[in-house]
Formats: structure tokens, C-alpha cells, sequence
């Protein structure tokens, strides 16, 4: 007998019109659907006019919760999995029953959708071309602080989930292990009516936050290292380092834009050694 399917479907993160066609057509279409909170999808639900069984499928779920969802899938039965918000295996329980999915030789379909962590690297005017999701820092102080240690030297924009009552202890770690200058932007109540993106340093966030506690769903966006300066070389060294990037596969204008940034070049002039050496 062949299985059912599940459908991996993001749900909106605050607005609930951030739906598509396919997302109501799939949530109409199936046999069930295990969510994270009943009482927070039915506000989806009933908004939508959309009547389907429903069962609960979280972090506290027992076994037997998830065996139930793998027999309904295994008998030929359509399955939607939805969170209480964003994309299902996100940082989500959800990611269990999809792995299980896998293992078991079940169909997948993902409807993609909203997605909190790329609406707020958008938002925070940070490098976007490069960035790492670390999800939700550890609640412990201490264990927090080996995470940011961690990710201290990281070149790439770091995105973390954090909850409200603990955003200013966070702040106050990424000021010391940081440094107060580290850009960052808190983004909260995302595509709500109180969206709110709070931009600037460590230093001046954290101020911002000790007069005005935050409240809401936070997304924190850190910027990526200071890059430190890179041991001279000759010109002809960094030509051939690009050309290498080049020939990996490296769009030529990225690569220059890397090289040149690397060594405190002008991309223009490091661009003029290229095509001099190229004509040689």
C-alpha cells in the first residue's frame, strides 16, 4: 500500500493574511493536522473557514503522539504539520517527525512560507549574503556565554531566537564577550502592529532596552566579526588568490569584492592587476 503524505507547511509568524493559495489549498486538502498548540491554529483555522481534525504535536508530546501521526501517514492518510508560527522544524519539535518521515519511506511536501529569521536579516540592514542561524541561545548564563565565545570570530551574520525576559541578560553577555561596538538589530512583533526593529550597537541596544522592556517574539541579528588585518603580501600573491576564487566557480565580482576587502585594496585597482595579468 502506498503511504500518505505530510506536508511541511510554514504559517504566518504574526499577520494572518501572510498566506498563500497553496498553503489553504493543502490545509483544506488533507485528512489531519498535528500542530504545535490547537488553540493558537485554530485562530488560522477558523479565520480561513477551514474545518479538519486536529491533534497536538509538540516538545512535551509523548511517543505514542508521534507513533499515532507515522500510522496515519503509513495507512494512506495526508498529514499537514504546522507550527504556531514560520516554517515546521525550525528550531520545532517538528523536526523529529520529519526525520522519522524519512526513515519510514513517507512522501514530503513542503508549502513554503513566512520565515522570521530571513524577515529580520532583511530588516536589520546587515550582511545578508553570508549568514549562520544558531537558533535559541541556552537560558544558562554560563552556557550562553560559551556560545557567544564560540561564535565570537564568526565572518558571517549570526541570527539567534531569544525570548524577552532574558534579551537584556543576552545583551549584557554580547557587550562583554563582543564588545559594546558589535552591530545588532532586535527585531520583535514581526508583520504585527507593533513591528519594531531596534538598530544599533551592543551598547546602545541594551540602553535602549533598560528604559523600555522588551516585549513580544524576538529575533536578534548580531553582525559578523571585524575582519582583522591580513599579512601583507605582494599584489601578484593576491591576483592569484582571486583567480583561484574565480576558477572555483566565484562570480569574478564577488571574489574581487572578498580579495579587496581582505587586504584593504580598492576592488577597482586589484580589478586593473587582474586584467594586466590576464593580458600577459
Amino acid at each position: 500500500m502506498e503511504t500518505g503524505k505530510l506536508y511541511i507547511c510554514a504559517t504566518p509568524i504574526g499577520n494572518l493574511e501572510d498566506v498563500s493559495v497553496r498553503l489553504l489549498k493543502t490545509l483544506r486538502g488533507v485528512d489531519l493536522i498535528a500542530c504545535e498548540d490547537t488553540r493558537q491554529s485554530l485562530k488560522l483555522l477558523n479565520r480561513y473557514h477551514i474545518k479538519k481534525p486536529l491533534v497536538s504535536y509538540h516538545q512535551h508530546s509523548s511517543q505514542g503522539r508521534e507513533d499515532y501521526i507515522v500510522e496515519q501517514l503509513l495507512a494512506g492518510k495526508k498529514v499537514a504539520l504546522i507550527s504556531d508560527a514560520g516554517m515546521p522544524g525550525i528550531s520545532d519539535p517538528g523536526e523529529e517527525l520529519i526525520a522519522r518521515a524519512i526513515e519510514q519511506g513517507i512522501n514530503l511536501e513542503v508549502i513554503p512560507g513566512p520565515s522570521a529569521l530571513v524577515t529580520a536579516l532583511t530588516l536589520s540592514g546587515l550582511a545578508t549574503s553570508a549568514f549562520l542561524y544558531a537558533g535559541f541561545l541556552p537560558n544558562r548564563s554560563g552556557k550562553r556565554r560559551e556560545m557567544l565565545t564560540a561564535l565570537k570570530d564568526q565572518p558571517w551574520t549570526v541570527i539567534f531566537y531569544e525570548a524577552p525576559h532574558r534579551l537584556l541578560s543576552t545583551l549584557s553577555d554580547m557587550e562583554e564577550i563582543l564588545g559594546p561596538e558589535r552591530r545588532v538589530a532586535v527585531a520583535r512583533e514581526l508583520t504585527k502592529k507593533h513591528e519594531e526593529v531596534v538598530r544599533g550597537t551592543v551598547g546602545e541596544v541594551k540602553g535602549l532596552f533598560l528604559e523600555k522592556a522588551p516585549r513580544g517574539e524576538i529575533t536578534l541579528v548580531v553582525d559578523a566579526a571585524p575582519e582583522r588585518p591580513a599579512p601583507a603580501k605582494n599584489i601578484e600573491e593576491i591576483v592569484a588568490e582571486t583567480r583561484e576564487l574565480i576558477e572555483a566557480g566565484m562570480e569574478k565580482k564577488e571574489a574581487l569584492k572578498m580579495k579587496a576587502r581582505e587586504y584593504g585594496l580598492k576592488k577597482s585597482s586589484l580589478y586593473r592587476h587582474l586584467v594586466e595579468k590576464d593580458q600577459e
